[in-house]
């Protein structure tokens, strides 16, 4: 899905209308392993991903890495702190798979609702939804099992199991490699008793 179509479907505007803003995004393949957004950087865009992975993460004082996010094909990513009060970011913006990736510029969204009106109404829709999830991602880390985390984890990214290492899965669900991999095993024989 590009660019286009995402916003056509969910601020429910013309295809066409978008190129009307079309100085305020541009598109950049990104290879895997290559950044977007490092610490101490101030973030300048909010990206979509048209194809490909990206993951947004932390490094606490140990070196150990904390996933906030991942971003697969048709999601947007961005550190809104530092994009909207122009913060030094504390993540770390990676492409986990050669991406191809639109940048928006800070203002895109203002200047589409400028000549698009009726967008404010869903974007502000998108924004309090974003606000949910990352409620709710702090609620389970703070609150679920890590078998509640994982499971929550699958329905969120359905296919991610396959694209990443089981290391970046567990940096996502607070837990290391070798309490995932019990968790897993668990889980398969818990469903094989079932059958």
């Amino acid at each position: 899905m590009d660019i286009e179509d995402y916003l056509s479907e969910t601020l429910e505007i013309p295809k066409e209308a978008v190129s009307h803003c079309s100085n305020f995004y541009h598109s950049q393949k990104v290879e895997k392993n290559k950044f977007l957004l490092q610490s101490g950087e101030v973030c300048k865009e909010t990206y979509f991903v048209e194809k490909g992975l990206l993951r947004m993460y932390s490094i606490d004082k140990n070196g150990k890495d904390h996933i906030i996010q991942f971003a697969p094909e048709k999601w947007l990513m961005s550190d809104r702190s530092s994009l909207f009060f122009n913060e030094k970011s504390n993540y770390y913006i990676e492409a986990v798979e050669d991406s191809e990736v639109i940048l928006m510029k800070k203002d895109f969204f203002s200047k589409l609702i400028e000549i698009y009106p009726h967008t404010a109404e869903k974007n502000d829709l998108l924004l309090q939804k974003h606000i949910r999830n990352l409620q709710n991602r702090v609620n389970s880390l703070l609150a679920d099992t890590a078998e509640e985390r994982y499971l929550n984890f699958i329905k969120m990214y359905p296919d991610i199991l396959l694209r990443v290492p089981q290391l970046m899965v567990a940096s996502y669900l607070g837990i290391t490699p070798e309490s995932l991999s019990r968790l897993r095993k668990e889980l398969a024989r818990k469903n094989f008793e079932i059958l």
